[in-house]
């Protein structure tokens, strides 16, 4: 069975990105639906996956990522509005019997995906 799961890099500062609040959304015609909300620990990973075996279904999916509220706790300096605040990463799982692993590395200027396992 197949798993989503995510961690948060803060490449700023060289370290995982704890207490991150993230939002996931399955993504249809209809719009999106909420599905979980989470927050990263110490390691910057969720302390589980976010869906897992038949809850992880084929599809179109969209993390939402609170990176500015994050940097703002850090106290880094940040213009108004923010460069980066909400990090939305959307993404389809064509096998949800594999894993999935979509992975934030980001700074308060910039920030990259990849499918990771």
């Amino acid at each position: 069975m197949g798993k989503l799961s995510t961690h948060v890099l803060d490449t700023a500062h060289g370290r995982p990105a704890a207490n991150v609040a993230i939002a996931l959304y399955a993504v249809d015609g209809a719009g999106r639906t909420l599905l979980k909300n989470a927050r990263t620990n110490a390691d910057g990973r969720c302390d589980g996956p976010l869906l897992e075996g038949e809850s992880l279904r084929a599809g179109c999916y969209e993390l939402v990522f609170a990176a500015g509220d994050y940097f703002a706790a850090q106290g880094v300096a940040l213009p108004e509005p923010r460069f980066i605040d909400r990090v939305s990463i959307a993404f389809g799982v064509a096998d949800p019997a594999q894993n999935y692993h979509v992975p934030l590395v980001v700074t308060p200027w910039s920030y990259s995906t990849y499918r990771g396992s």
